[in-house]
Order: structure tokens, then C-alpha cells, then sequence
């Protein structure tokens, strides 16, 4: 049984029934992740439990990983999700109007808010980015964009 999620709760806590289920990945793909550390959840006995950051850092990652990030690039962003995600993340909480948005090449990370930054962004790079919206993934886990298997579609292209 899912529980429904209306809004995000810095002391809520998720299974990795739940994240697997969310993230739309394997539980023996976030026991590979905490196993080298990519994203270590807390144990509670035999259980893994994920705070918030770190099931829309899951499935940020996951995103990443279905659109063609390679592996070896992942361990230098999580680097970079762990220390700016929670902070980010809050503020963006507080002023959802702004979209929030992820963008790499695999070397450099950016968590963006302005629409003109991320164009220079993008237009400045000398290779391919990523570009990965973070409040399209608050907003599934919330619930205001549905999340895969309760029935609704959400389609999820080249963000």
C-alpha cells in the first residue's frame, strides 16, 4: 500500500518500497547506490529509510541515468547534491513559483532558479548538458504531477 504525499515534511521518512516505487528503479539498484555510496539512507534496523532530499536526489539520478549519464560522472554530482540540495531545496519549498532545475555536463553541476542563467548556461557550454527539473520531481512526490502506476500518465521527455 502507497501512502499519498501532499506536501514534503523535512522528518518524513521513506522506504525503499516507496523510493523504488517513486524513482521508478529497482530496490536492488538503491542497495547498489548505498552499497558504493552514491546515496546511503539511514538504517532503522533492517530497513533503509530516505529523507526527503534524498529520494528527489534518487530520482534526479535516476532521470539522469535513463537519459544517458554515464556512471563514473554520477559520484562528483552527488558530491554536489549533498551539499546544495537540502538548502535549495528548502528555499525553493518556500517560493514554489520558481522553477528549480538541475543542469550538468558530468563535470560542472548547476541548481538553477533563473530562467536567463539557465539559458547562458546552456547557450555558454561547450558540450551537451543535462537539464533535469527538480520541481517537476517536488511536484510528483507531492503529488500535483502524478506519480507512475496510480493510473494517471505522466510523460517525463528530454528534460
Amino acid at each position: 500500500m502507497s501512502r499519498s504525499i501532499s506536501t514534503l515534511d523535512a522528518d518524513q521518512v521513506f522506504t525503499s518500497r516507496e523510493v523504488s516505487r517513486i524513482a521508478k528503479i529497482s530496490r536492488r539498484q538503491l542497495q547498489w547506490w548505498d552499497e558504493r555510496k552514491l546515496i546511503s539512507p539511514r538504517q532503522e534496523g533492517h530497513k533503509r529509510v530516505y529523507l526527503p532530499e534524498q529520494l528527489i536526489a534518487s530520482m534526479v539520478v535516476a532521470e539522469l541515468r535513463r537519459n544517458g549519464l554515464p556512471l563514473q560522472k554520477m559520484r562528483r554530482l552527488m558530491r554536489f547534491l549533498r551539499r546544495q540540495m537540502p538548502p535549495r531545496l528548502q528555499q525553493h519549498l518556500s517560493s514554489p513559483a520558481d522553477g528549480l532545475y538541475l543542469l550538468t555536463d558530468g563535470k560542472s553541476t548547476h541548481l538553477e532558479s533563473a530562467p536567463g542563467r539557465i539559458i547562458d548556461l546552456l547557450k555558454n557550454s561547450r558540450q551537451a548538458m543535462w537539464l533535469i527539473s527538480v520541481s517537476d520531481q517536488v511536484q510528483r512526490l507531492t503529488g500535483k504531477i502524478p506519480l507512475a502506476g496510480s493510473g494517471d500518465e505522466h510523460v517525463s521527455g528530454a528534460e
